[in-house]
């Protein structure tokens, strides 16, 4: 009995302390300064750490290092130029080392597949090994780690769990009795108030410190939002300082329970299986709702898959062809303490959220951007390549022109045939020159 006693009396004052000093504080918006010391200590004990493998390591090849971690020096010249030096007139079969080249450099290393996995670090944050500077790893360094793993796993991880569980079985519990409301504007308010609530409690359940900037351009109702996507949580990072309405497919598990009760509460819209597929059916139901500007701006991540943060990939094109006014959003995540990444081929979803609450923090930067409409004369894919190198410049993100889809899918024909295209131009538009100046 007293063993039982004991335990209830300890999980009773770890229930206070939570919700006494991080429930209700987050809940409200509110911070006591609690995470703004464990940053600092964090930041300090990462700068020890990088000063101590920094003295280790010859400083040339420190420099080397830093400097990239790329594996090849690429050429970017168009194919006229790289075939300038190697071709006379017409057909040159010398032309073949020229795409030999670049398909050896594809084969070491591409732009799309190193999208797809987590950004490599200059130096080690006592939580991800990096491929730089492994070997220089000091006795006192490790000892840190070692403490550093069981203040995550025995204090972060637990207090984390606690705040999650807190957070996901409000959200449940919340929206699903304000969905029992008559529509009116209270319901309305209280829906946004269940959303910013518990989503706030877990963003704390991360430790997440976000920076948002140039609040003026926030979404606005009858509007929607585009994002660079990373990872799931980037629903939580945007939602914490604004309700939105969710685009997505209905899931099963707990998932399909949080969307079956949020759905009550909020507009959001949900899509089966079989009318993702119809693209018609997808527009004309997004459209109904921005048609409404009472209904709250929609979330939407045109990439359609998560990519590691460095990189801004193809935005598809339906999310532009809906009307109505854009509101850029540029996410960017500080990987130095904990690395947000969800690399989905790799990890299921609670292996993720696993490396995500024994990570340090989720520290990362949130750019509003001014509204943007479709110009005169652009259509849907040149308006999204607008948005996306505006996303890009932004967030200090590189901008690619792939489609996201190749993390699982094979390359299309239409690309190599692009490729193709271009070489017989260059061929035709040859020959007939010196045809003419025959």
């Amino acid at each position: 009995m007293e063993g039982a006693e004991l335990a209830v009396k300890i999980f009773s004052i770890w229930l206070t302390l939570v919700l006494g000093f991080i429930l209700l504080p987050s809940a409200f918006g509110v911070s006591l300064g609690i995470s703004e010391i464990y940053m600092k200590i964090l930041v300090k004990t990462l700068e020890w750490a990088t000063l101590r493998i920094e003295k280790s390591v010859p400083e040339e090849s420190f420099i080397k290092n830093s400097a990239s971690v790329g594996i090849i020096q690429r050429d970017e010249s168009p194919m006229e130029k790289g075939l300038s030096g190697l071709r006379g007139r017409d057909f040159e079969l010398s032309d073949v080392f020229y795409f030999s080249k670049k398909g050896l450099e594809a084969i070491v290393e591409d732009e799309v597949t190193q999208r797809f996995s987590s950004e490599e670090l200059v130096s080690w944050n006592l939580l991800t090994r990096t491929n730089i500077n492994f070997q220089y790893i000091s006795p006192r360094l490790t000892m840190v780690w070692v403490v550093g793993v069981m203040v995550r796993y025995c204090v972060l991880l637990p207090l984390r769990v606690t705040l999650a569980f807190i957070g996901i079985s409000l959200l449940v519990i919340g929206t699903t009795l304000v969905g029992q409301l008559p529509d009116s504007s209270l319901k309305n308010w209280l829906s946004e108030l269940v959303h910013l609530t518990c989503c706030r409690i877990c963003v704390r359940a991360l430790s997440g410190t976000i920076h948002y900037h140039n609040k003026q351009y926030r979404p606005q109702k009858g509007g929607i939002c585009v994002a660079n996507h990373t990872s799931p949580i980037d629903v939580l990072i945007l939602t914490t300082d604004g309700c939105y309405a969710m685009v997505g497919q209905v899931h099963g598990g707990l998932m399909g329970i949080i969307q079956r009760a949020m759905v009550k509460a909020c507009p959001h819209v949900w899509f089966e299986r079989s009318e993702m597929k119809d693209r018609h059916q997808v527009t004309k139901r997004l459209k109904e709702h921005i048609a409404d500007k009472k209904k709250l701006p929609i979330l939407i991540f045109p990439e359609g898959t998560c990519i590691n943060n460095t990189s801004v990939m193809m935005f598809k094109k339906g999310s532009f062809e809906i009307g109505g006014t854009i509101y850029p959003v540029a996410i960017k995540y500080n990987p130095q303490f904990g690395d947000a990444f969800w690399n989905s081929s790799k990890y299921n979803m609670v292996s993720y959220l696993l490396r995500m609450m024994t990570s340090w923090a989720i520290v990362c930067d949130v750019w509003y951007m001014p509204p943007m409409t479709k110009e005169e004369g652009e259509d849907a894919v040149q308006f999204a390549n607008r948005v996306k190198s505006a996303i890009a410049r932004q967030g200090g993100l590189t901008e690619l022109p792939w489609d996201g889809g190749l993390k699982r899918a094979k390359v299309k024909d239409t690309f190599r045939e692009e490729q193709q295209k271009n070489y017989s131009k260059m061929i035709v538009g040859n020959g007939s020159l010196n045809s003419e100046s025959d």
